[in-house]
C-alpha cells in the first residue's frame, strides 16, 4: 500500500495530465512485454508488437538496451521518466540527455540492489550511450506505440470525461474519490494499491495524476521522494480481440441522421437523458439508439457511482473522424 499524505496546500496543487506521458507509455508497455498478466486487454497490441519485433534492428534495441533499463521489478531508474516528457517525447529525451552523471550512477546502484544492472551502465552515466538510448526510445515509440494512437487517445478521453465530471461536481475531493477502488481517499491520506508499503509526504508540492494506457493493475510513482510527486495510473480496459470482424459494426444499423447525431453526442461523454436532450428526442428513443451503437462496438457505457456515461470507443471515434474529413 502506498500512502500519500496531503496538506491543505496540496489539495490546491492536484493536477490531471491531459495527455499520456510518452516515456511512461514506453515504460509501461515494456513492462507489458515482460509478463502475460493483462494480456487479454492488449491482444491486438501484443500481436502487432510481435510483428514489429521481427525487425532485427528494433529487436536488438529492445533486448539489448531498453529491457535492461526498464525491468519489471520493484525499481527502475527515475531519470528515465522525467517530468519534461509531458511536453513531448523529444523534450523528455532531452531531459534524459541532460541528467547529471552523478544521479544516473546513483540510480544504477539502486537498480543493482533489486535487479542485475546493465554492464554498460557506467558508459551511459558518463554520457557515451545517451544518443543511442534516445534513438532507441524514438524508434520504439514510432514502431510500437504510435500505431495504436487512436485506441490510446479514445481510452484516455473516456477517463478524462469521468475525472472532469467528478471534478466539476465536487472539486478535488470528488476527483480523488473517483479513482475508487484503485485508490481510497479520505483526507489527508490517499491510499493507493501498490506492490509494497510506502509513505509519501507531498509537503505542499501537490500531485500530478498521469493516465497511462499501458499501466496495469496499480499506479506507479517515482521512487525518489525528493522528485516532484506524480502517479502514472492505469485506465479501465475491456477485453480486446485480434479479430477485426468482432469490431465491425452493422452498416444498416448505423444508417440515419438521428443515430449519427446520438453517436456524435457521446463524444462528450453523456448520460442517456443528456443525449436525449442534446439530440432533441425522447429518452426511450435515445436508449434504443445507444443500445444499437453499443452492440455495434461504436460506444461503451461506463458506470460512475450512480451515473452511467456513454462514451466513444476507438472504432466510434475513428468513424466520426473519417466522416468529418
Amino acid at each position: 500500500m502506498l500512502r500519500i499524505i496531503f496538506t491543505e496546500r496540496d489539495l490546491n496543487r492536484v493536477r490531471l495530465a491531459g495527455t499520456p506521458d510518452p516515456l511512461w507509455e514506453i515504460t509501461n508497455s515494456l513492462h507489458r512485454l515482460q509478463t502475460r498478466r493483462g494480456r487479454w486487454a492488449y491482444a491486438r497490441w501484443y500481436r502487432s508488437t510481435q510483428e514489429a519485433l521481427t525487425d532485427q534492428i528494433l529487436q536488438r534495441m529492445v533486448n539489448d538496451l531498453l529491457l535492461p533499463l526498464f525491468p519489471r521489478t520493484a525499481y527502475f531508474p527515475d531519470f528515465l521518466t522525467p517530468a519534461a516528457a509531458l511536453e513531448g517525447l523529444d523534450a523528455g529525451i532531452e531531459a534524459i540527455h541532460a541528467t547529471p552523471e552523478a544521479r544516473v550512477t546513483r540510480e544504477f546502484k539502486t537498480l543493482a540492489l533489486v535487479h542485475r544492472a546493465p554492464t554498460w551502465g557506467k558508459r551511459l552515466a558518463a554520457g557515451e550511450m545517451r544518443t543511442e538510448l534516445g534513438t532507441a526510445l524514438r524508434t520504439y515509440h514510432q514502431k510500437v506505440i504510435e500505431p495504436h494512437h487512436d485506441s490510446i487517445e479514445a481510452a484516455v478521453e473516456d477517463d478524462r470525461v469521468l475525472r472532469s465530471r467528478a471534478l466539476m461536481r465536487g472539486g478535488v475531493d470528488q476527483l480523488l474519490k473517483s479513482f475508487w477502488p484503485l485508490m481510497r481517499w479520505q483526507y489527508p491520506v490517499l491510499e493507493v494499491q501498490y506492490p509494497y508499503d510506502r509513505t509519501l509526504h507531498l509537503s505542499g508540492r501537490g500531485l500530478l495524476l498521469s493516465p497511462s494506457y499501458f499501466a496495469w493493475h496499480y499506479p506507479v510513482a517515482l521512487a525518489d521522494d525528493e522528485l516532484s510527486p506524480m502517479l502514472s495510473y492505469p485506465l479501465l480496459h475491456k477485453a480486446d480481440s485480434d479479430d477485426p470482424e468482432q469490431h465491425r459494426p452493422s452498416t444498416a444499423a448505423l444508417l440515419g441522421t438521428t443515430r449519427a447525431a446520438v453517436l456524435q453526442a457521446t463524444s462528450e461523454g453523456l448520460t442517456t437523458g443528456e443525449v436525449a436532450k442534446r439530440v432533441g428526442i425522447g429518452a426511450p428513443t435515445a436508449s434504443h439508439h445507444l443500445t444499437v451503437l453499443r452492440d455495434s462496438g461504436l460506444i461503451a457505457s461506463q458506470r460512475h457511482q450512480k451515473t452511467v456515461l456513454h462514451v466513444l470507443t476507438p472504432l466510434g471515434a475513428a468513424l466520426l473522424r473519417q466522416n468529418s474529413r
